[in-house]
């Protein structure tokens, strides 16, 4: 036990580190991100999608019967989150665009807590499964951190907090999911994380299609199609290598 949850814990560690590392790269070239801010926004709708409808939804309705309800579940609490968030946070002229990025900070941002307890459960179940699903997950980090940073920049966070808050979502999200499920993770059954997983999808739908394309939609640009597409190509990349 003691091995397997060293290797499970280093695993979120890694993912964690290359989310940094994406959040990094795009914090070094800010000003870059500010000005093609509407192609992030189309690259990551891309990336939220087709990821969710390609493997997400699939895998959550194969592991448990609830899940389609559960999937309506995640979409419709994240539309009410937004709802909350642009009535009564950023209901000012001076916050009105931060819902841009708080949205998809909630939705990133529990679904990389459950990267982390699917790392536990994988490795639980053998040594091989573990790095199997860790080759193919660590793959995703990167451009969810570039997208968790630049969404913020978006929404008008000044660089410094929207490092931190992109950190601390995407990226210290994943270890802490391994910690906190761990030491339970044997009790856990499939049924439960099969709803977990169509409630993370829910939102991301939400985030990618209803949230973001809008915003894209209201300031089209010459290659938006092109950004949109190449968010859906990595996805079905990141899908292709855990296949």
């Amino acid at each position: 036990m003691g091995e397997n949850f060293a290797l499970t814990l280093a695993a979120s560690l890694l993912a964690g580190g290359v989310t940094t590392a994406g959040i990094l790269a795009i914090r070094r070239y800010e000003g870059w991100a500010r000005q093609n801010s509407t192609y992030f926004v189309c690259f990551a709708a891309g990336v939220l999608i087709a990821v969710s409808f390609l493997h997400i939804v699939p895998t959550s309705f194969a592991m448990a019967p609830e899940a389609p309800a559960c999937l309506f579940a995640g979409y419709m609490l994240t539309h009410l989150l937004n709802r909350f968030l642009t009535t009564y946070v950023c209901d000012r002229p001076e916050t009105a665009r931060l819902a841009i990025g708080l949205v998809p900070l909630f939705g990133i941002g529990f679904h990389s807590f459950l990267d982390g307890v699917v790392y536990s459960i994988s490795f639980s179940v053998s040594l091989l499964t573990g790095g199997l699903v860790a080759l193919g997950m660590v793959l995703h980090e990167f451009p969810e951190g570039i997208v968790t940073y630049a969404m913020l920049v978006r929404g008008g966070v000044s660089g410094r907090r929207a490092f931190w808050l992109a950190f601390l979502a995407s990226a210290a999200t994943t270890p802490l999911g391994t910690l906190v499920s761990y030491p339970w993770i044997s009790r856990i059954d499939q049924d439960l994380l099969g709803a977990l997983l169509a409630l993370s999808a829910g939102a991301l739908i939400y985030v990618g299609a209803t949230h973001l394309l809008p915003q894209a939609e209201r300031e089209p640009r010459r290659f938006s199609l092109l950004a949109l597409a190449a968010g859906g190509l990595v996805a079905l990349g990141i899908v292709l290598s855990k296949g």
